[in-house]
């Protein structure tokens, strides 16, 4: 069955989590993807725990179908294959330092050379450009610079790392937004693109609430703890069972509803809590009114009563909780694969469904090296000259 990207080659030249999370939606989506790996380690995901059987869990969950292709960049020999892959690819994608490539003849003039019509996709910490282009951007680091931090957590606290990798992630979604534009732009005859994402930069841009009431207001954002921005009563809140349950209202409609389930429906004519506005600006007054009603009910009743009014609610999951809820299950979120070292293992499928073909696991993380024979093949390669790049160093091959 064809997938929307079958028949699209992808060359990824990543580590970490931006670079191979990119490469792996469009490996989802049914591109060949070709990771490109340093001899002796690999990816640097590839030595974090937890290890099974000597394999990392982590890099099998960024890295599925993909084939992957270990050359030494240090060499030209090795340069000369990923010159010619690129002549018979659609994208290349890296998140190395800002002018390492470049430095080796990697760049995106050295492969748009040879192929016009690459797209060739930059995730970097902050951008190719700029005085800080050359500046370590790891995920907290760009949290940090880019405003992130500082509005996560409590007031009174110093801020709250968050617990998702938000930077490469937001990161990884932009590149893969440009790989697929710059894929319209070689369909439409408009030719290829060179794309310049900076995790900074994303982060920035999904911060819109944020960004926006600053630029509009010129006061700066603040920590907030667990209350909203702009709404209220919009939060977690502590139940009488010691549990957490999340409660958003917002909307006039909600409002009531939510106010309703508590018995607090005589507050609705309260003139500080009649307008979505109202209510933020006069949210202490409201909190001492609803707290101690949520307070005095247990998790599970107070979020079934919720759900039946039709009031956006959830308690906070653990991700036991989470993988054993019969919705998660429903969906078939998880998904068992087979992989050669780590045997049979469970993974969180492609959050994408289609009415047909959709995302699919085709392929398990490879092992180092597993495709770098079979890849030098499709070049034209013998084997007997693949033998002679092996001992030459140029390129490693499966153990």
């Amino acid at each position: 069955m064809s997938q929307p990207l079958d028949g699209i080659k992808v060359l990824e030249l990543g580590n970490f989590i931006a670079g191979p999370f990119c490469g792996m939606l469009l490996g989802d989506m049914g591109a060949d993807v070709i990771k490109i790996e340093r001899p002796t380690r690999g990816d640097q995901t590839r030595a974090m725990p937890p290890m099974i059987n000597g394999e990392s869990a982590s890099f099998a969950a960024l890295n599925r179908n993909k084939r992957s292709l270990v050359l030494d960049l240090k060499q030209q020999a090795a340069r000369d294959v990923v010159l010619a892959l690129a002549k018979k690819s659609d994208v290349f994608l890296e998140n190395n330092r800002p002018g390492a490539l470049e430095g080796i003849g990697l760049g995106p003039e050295h492969l748009r050379a040879v192929n016009p019509e690459i797209v060739y996709v930059s995730a970097s910490g902050f951008g190719q450009t700029g005085p800080y282009r050359r500046r370590a951007g790891v995920n907290l680091i760009v949290e940090a610079f880019s405003g992130a931090l500082s509005i996560t957590g409590s007031p009174d606290d110093m801020p709250m790392r968050p617990g998702l990798q938000t930077a490469d992630i937001f990161g990884a979604m932009f590149a893969t937004y440009a790989a697929l534009t710059g894929l319209i732009s070689v369909m439409k005859g408009k030719g290829g693109r060179i794309a310049d994402v900076s995790l900074v930069e994303a982060s920035i841009s999904a911060a819109a609430w944020e960004t926006a009431y600053y630029l509009a207001t010129g006061d700066v954002p603040v920590r907030l703890g667990h209350q909203h921005r702009l709404n209220a009563p919009y939060q977690l809140f502590e139940t009488s069972d010691s549990k957490y349950i999340a409660i958003g209202t917002p909307n006039d409609e909600l409002f009531k509803r939510f106010m309703t389930v508590l018995g607090l429906d005589r507050h609705l004519d309260d003139p500080r809590f009649v307008s979505y506005v109202l209510r933020k600006q006069n949210e202490r007054g409201l909190l001492e009114v609803v707290t101690p009603v949520v307070q005095s009910r247990s998790a599970g009743e107070l979020e079934a009563l919720l759900i039946e009014a039709g009031v956006p609610c959830s308690l906070v999951n653990d991700y036991k909780e989470l993988f054993d809820d019969p919705h998660i299950k429903a969906r078939n979120v998880i998904q068992e694969i087979a992989h050669p070292v780590m045997g049979k293992m469970q993974a969180v499928r492609n959050p994408v469904l289609f009415d047909a073909n959709s995302p699919t696991i085709r392929l398990p993380a490879p092992l180092l090296g597993q495709h770098s024979a079979e890849i030098l093949r499709e070049l034209g390669h013998s084997d007997v000259a693949i033998t002679e790049f092996a001992k030459a160093g140029v390129v490693m091959l499966a153990k």
